[in-house]
């Protein structure tokens, strides 16, 4: 029996999913020890063992557009009530941010992250702007 090609979906749990797998497939390849909270309702979705010292990270997707990776730093929550939105200030360490379209995973940390959303330019943008830009270049994973 073979298995196929998998019917990949949008939804939002999916991506998610994928991206966490791939974070922590890099990790892993790279020689760091992962730990994985039991259950979801934390606020991180994993902790990296960095020489002893551990370090909480909130996994994220970026999406790349107009030559910058975008990605969402609150969390957000629906409920009867309406939608919620939080942030991770205080709660977590590290954004560990998976693009698909690179193929690379960012460490971003929390206290250098704009408040609810972040862009880290691949490319120079159009207007030649230089100041004030993150580069996501300057965020990739450590080796």
């Amino acid at each position: 029996m073979t298995l196929g090609k998998p019917p990949l979906t949008d939804h939002p749990v999916d991506v998610g999913h994928r991206s966490e797998a791939a974070i922590q497939a890099e990790l892993i390849k790279r020689g760091y020890r992962v730990l994985v909270p039991l259950g979801v309702n934390q606020r991180y979705d994993l902790v990296v063992d960095v020489g002893g010292r551990f370090v909480t990270a909130q996994c994220k997707t970026a999406r790349l557009r107009k030559g910058a990776l975008h990605f969402s730093t609150r969390s957000t929550q629906s409920a009867r009530s309406g939608v919620q939105f939080r942030n991770y200030s205080g709660e977590v360490d590290l954004f560990l941010v998976y693009s698909p379209d690179t193929d690379c995973v960012y460490g971003v940390p929390v206290e250098e992250a704009a408040e609810g959303q972040m862009s880290l330019r691949i490319e120079a943008p159009q207007n030649c702007q230089r100041r004030g830009i993150r580069w996501a270049r300057d965020f990739l994973l450590p080796a």
